[in-house]
């Protein structure tokens, strides 16, 4: 559903995105992960047609981005979040939803069903006839998700979309997200909250200007780190260590009374480490598996 290759943007001597290439399957949800300034919201901009490319290619779809033919295709199929909200203060949040649905040729009955789904969904329902003027930044957050939904695009375009929102509103909007998922919408969702995002996305991409790495939360764990198994013993000797050893693991490290294995298949390992601790005199007391978060490998990757 998204397609980029080498897709580069420069403003002036500065490269705010270099060389990206990448896919995202339709009915995804892909999170796109970076520091401020990596160039995640650049990328956006240039696949909704907000910005020019400065070289390679991207598709939405059937759609070229760059060609001038396809640019008001592209917004009529995709919806988007902004990092600035901008909605009409004076409007309230009932109309303001109901003047974007006109935008998008929305018929009467259509805007009618709609806002009242998205504003229901997302807890705004009782507010409806208030101006958006008075709403908290938390609750135009939200209201700026039921605008980039209100004309039924293929694809969601969210730029940090539980900014500023409190731990129930996050989940409210998280939750959301996942029920968008459900209907096999395509989702792509600029964060710096790597929890949200493993909770959240089928796959992330990781950028520091170029992307560093992408693939699904798991795969990017176990491709930086692999899997590590943890025995807590009563008391660790030296003809433990030698007896583990001789099973055949590559690294061991000691840790107190912990080893600390690396493996690659720990389902068929870890009975036979266990063996050899007991046969060499080892009382074993715990095994776990020892995983790294996401955010460890975000930091690893963007810390070169």
């Amino acid at each position: 559903m998204i397609d980029a290759e080498n897709l580069t943007k420069k403003f002036g001597n500065l490269t705010a995105v270099e060389d990206l290439t990448l896919h995202v399957d339709e009915g995804e949800v892909f999170g796109f992960l970076g520091p401020n300034g990596a160039g995640k919201t650049t990328t956006v901009r240039m696949l909704c047609c907000l910005i020019s490319k400065t070289s390679g290619k991207a598709k939405i779809g059937d759609y070229e981005i760059g060609n001038s033919a396809d640019q008001q295709k592209i917004r009529r199929i995709i919806g988007l979040l902004p990092e600035n909200v901008g909605l009409y203060d004076d409007l309230s949040a009932y109309k303001n939803l109901d003047f974007y649905g006109r935008l998008y040729k929305c018929t009467k009955e259509q805007r009618r069903e709609r806002i009242e789904y998205f504003l229901k969904m997302l807890g705004l329902w009782d507010k409806r006839n208030l101006s958006a003027g008075t709403f908290s930044k938390g609750m135009k957050q939200k209201l700026a998700i039921a605008r980039a939904l209100i004309h039924d695009p293929q694809v969601l375009f969210l730029d940090e979309p539980t900014a500023s929102l409190d731990p129930e509103a996050s989940k409210t909007v998280r939750d959301f997200i996942l029920e968008l998922k459900k209907e096999k919408r395509t989702i792509f969702l600029n964060t710096h909250l790597l929890d949200e995002a493993e909770k959240i996305c089928d796959r992330v991409g990781i950028l520091k200007t170029k992307l560093l790495a992408v693939g699904t939360p798991e795969k990017l764990r176990q491709s930086l780190w692999g899997r590590k198994t943890v025995v807590q013993l009563e008391h660790v000797n030296d003809a433990i260590v030698a007896a583990v050893k001789r099973v055949g693991p590559r690294n061991i490290e000691i840790v107190d009374n912990k080893l600390v294995i690396d493996v690659s298949n720990p389902e068929k390992e870890n009975p036979d480490i266990v063996d050899a601790i007991n046969a060499a005199g080892g009382r074993v007391q715990l095994v776990t598996e020892v995983s790294p978060t996401l955010e460890d490998v975000y930091l690893k990757l963007v810390r070169g």
